[in-house]
């Protein structure tokens, strides 16, 4: 599995990852979903770069264009709630996929531990098809996983792209000892070392969900 952190490179991304992980300016729930869906732009730009093209002619209002145009046409899929800013900012460039919607939440056991379950999913066949699976952070990587199973269930997908904001160096290892399909690429924004007993990442930027949605009960 190859990892690609776009937080590596000096550009407008760094902005957008700093004021996400800013807790004052991450205080206007707008600002905050507007910043994700920026950083989901970006991440489709480049994965856009990463598709097939092929040379079509256009016809202006003045003559012929000839245009390389991509190919391919992939299927969007995020984790509900968090992932849906980020989600719309990769639809807002491929705006013609098609899109896949799964349900996971924590079932919380005595002593504080979890497990993920995945309550429902929505989508459509994924034979041979490229998907592109948002969720803004990559904590213990055991939900992406889970994720990703559920996804492959509904057919053999041609290649996927995850796409994590912020990622824990101990979740990607997580998710490449245990990835289900060697034809995957994970996107990332940045990636943190630390994680805490409830797998939250350190320094990360808190529950992205209550920061776009709403603190739940």
């Amino acid at each position: 599995m190859e990892v690609i952190n776009l937080g590596k490179k000096n550009s407008i991304f760094n902005h957008f990852i700093r004021e996400i992980r800013d807790i004052n300016i991450q205080k206007d729930s707008m600002r905050f979903r507007r910043n994700i869906e920026r950083i989901g732009e970006v991440f489709a730009y480049e994965i856009s770069k990463k598709m097939e093209y092929e040379n079509k002619d256009i016809t202006t209002p003045l003559g012929i264009s000839t245009e390389s145009l991509m190919t391919e046409k992939p299927v969007l899929s995020t984790i509900l709630r968090a992932g849906l800013p980020l989600h719309q900012g990769v639809l807002n460039y491929f705006d013609s996929s098609d899109n896949t919607f799964i349900s996971a939440y924590r079932k919380h056991k005595k002593g504080g531990d979890f497990e993920i379950k995945i309550e429902y999913m929505s989508s459509p066949k994924l034979d041979d098809k490229i998907l592109i699976l948002c969720d803004p952070m990559l904590a213990s990587g055991s939900s992406m996983i889970l994720a990703m199973e559920a996804i492959l269930s509904r057919g053999k997908t041609k290649h996927i792209h995850i796409v994590a904001i912020i990622a824990s160096s101990e979740g990607i290892d997580y998710v490449k000892r245990n990835i289900p399909t060697q034809n995957c690429t994970l996107w990332v924004g940045a990636i943190d070392q630390e994680m805490t007993s409830q797998s939250y990442i350190v320094p990360g930027l808190g529950d992205a969900g209550d920061l776009a949605f709403g603190e739940k009960i």
